[in-house]
């Protein structure tokens, strides 16, 4: 027997006898010997990676995840204030623009500072080099990036530390 698909009707007839008969729910099966339902579904994702109380490295101190020492702080409010976000995401995990977290890890400091002031027209990133904010505070950008990248900084807000939310 062969069987071809015209218009994707016979898909669509598998998909509706797969929905009537329960399979897009949760996927489990009855265990014959033991009468116990057997749960195929995936495990849930691992919990996210707990933070240490406090990391002190040469680019930056943090506690709790989003307690920075003033630099790095300086740094976030660059981020904020030149609005990376728009390209980079929220949590600078990539949007148009790369995945800062992993490009990180990837890149020196030297070659964080050509790429901020320089650019890669290219690749759409604009030459920030004339941008006064950027120029004063780049390292500090760097350090805040560079925690992110670690896993040491916290998405989100952050606060100085000694003071601010929790």
């Amino acid at each position: 027997m062969q069987l071809t698909l015209k218009s994707g009707y016979f898909v669509a007839a598998v998909c509706g006898c797969l929905l009537l008969a329960g399979a897009a729910g949760p996927a489990g099966a009855q265990d014959q010997s033991s009468g116990q339902t057997i749960n195929f579904e995936a495990p849930p994702p691992p919990p996210k990676k707990l933070v240490a109380k406090t990391v002190t490295t040469p680019l930056y101190r943090v506690v709790d995840g989003n307690h920075v020492d003033p630099n790095t702080l300086k740094g976030w409010k660059t981020w904020r204030a030149m609005d990376c976000e728009r390209c980079h995401g929220p949590e600078q995990q990539g949007l148009v623009g790369p995945s800062l977290i992993e490009k990180l890890k990837e890149i020196t400091k030297e070659q964080f500072h050509q790429i901020i002031t320089h650019g890669v027209v290219n690749m759409g990133m604009p030459n920030f080099g004339g941008v006064p904010m950027i120029q004063q505070n780049w390292q500090d950008l760097y350090a805040f990036l560079k925690g992110r990248s670690d896993g040491n900084i916290l998405p989100g807000n952050l606060y100085p530390i000694g003071g601010g939310k929790q």
